[in-house]
């Protein structure tokens, strides 16, 4: 018996290294000694670290969405040949989330989707993943054909950052009929335009008669914190409060009707552009309601 009470605990202990492991904040030297040999190429001795108040001195515009994703640090470093150069850029995020949420803003029609980290994009001089809380953009300056090069660094680098990355699971329960390919999202705040509305999973969906729309989740935490989201939409669309669990209409003015349905911390909807009607909005959020 307390042979197999030991064998119990170790897979216990086992089973938390891997999950600390495969999720904790790698340092910059850390992420550097990830980094593969690439015959003919050196790694720069040299490494540059960025912080949320001097993120702007390297990307300028595009920090802010860093900063709302809740970056906390990028490493960049470089493989050099010559004149040539590959660059990479490791932005940590303060969550697994956070960092497919950055990644799924940026994601671009005119690239290839490829099977590395949770997620990858990439052409023959650029290759964008996540991985664990980092996100990752790498290219190069040189005119050789070195897509090869790249994505076995890329590879190489998501694995031992976390060898299990993919979706945040909630994604995993979304429904797949009429899903959009690649269309999944993590919004950490202002979903829609409206600030109240946080830690927003969403994907992208075509019904039968051919009509777009946004199927959604928004985590509260907490029942109390799905009900303080609902009490700040209601107080926007000036609609009575007093509602209970269950399938509700949010009269958004800027977004047209949406249905809604709020289940515990979760509140799952339907929202379009133009505020237009979806036929079969309510089978959709049953589903997802059901699986949650």
């Amino acid at each position: 018996m307390k042979r197999n009470n030991y064998r119990i605990v170790c897979v216990i202990i086992a089973s938390f290294t891997f999950f600390v492991q495969g999720n904790k904040a790698q340092t910059p030297e850390q992420l550097k000694s990830y980094l593969p040999v690439v015959q003919d190429w050196t790694i720069d001795g040299e490494i540059e670290i960025f912080h949320p108040d001097n993120l702007f001195d390297r990307i300028n515009g595009a920090a802010p969405l860093f900063l709302e994703n809740n970056f906390r640090e990028m490493t960049s470093m470089e493989y050099k040949k010559g004149a040539d150069y590959i660059t990479i850029q490791a932005y940590r995020h303060a969550t697994p989330e956070d960092a497919f949420g950055m990644y799924s803003s940026e994601r671009s029609s005119g690239l290839v989707f490829l099977p590395i980290g949770g997620e990858a994009q990439g052409d023959d001089k650029n290759l964008y993943f996540f991985s664990g809380c980092i996100y990752v953009k790498m290219w190069t300056n040189s005119n050789d054909h070195l897509v090869e090069s790249i994505r076995a660094i890329g590879k190489s680098l998501a694995e031992k950052i976390n060898p299990e990355a993919g979706y945040p699971s909630i994604m995993n329960v979304f429904p797949k009929e009429g899903k959009l390919p690649y269309s999944e999202a993590y919004v950490t705040s202002s979903y829609i335009g409206h600030e109240f509305l946080k830690s927003v999973y969403n994907a992208k969906y075509e019904n039968a008669e051919g009509q777009s729309f946004q199927l959604f989740v928004i985590d509260g935490k907490s029942k109390e914190g799905a009900e303080a989201v609902l009490n700040a939409y209601f107080a926007f669309t000036e609609q009575a409060t007093g509602y209970q669990e269950g399938a509700l209409t949010i009269k958004d003015k800027y977004n047209g009707n949406i249905p809604a349905f709020w289940k515990g911390q979760y509140i799952i909807g339907v929202y379009t552009e133009d505020g237009e009607a979806i036929t079969g909005a309510a089978g959709y959020i049953e589903k997802l309601t059901g699986s949650l």
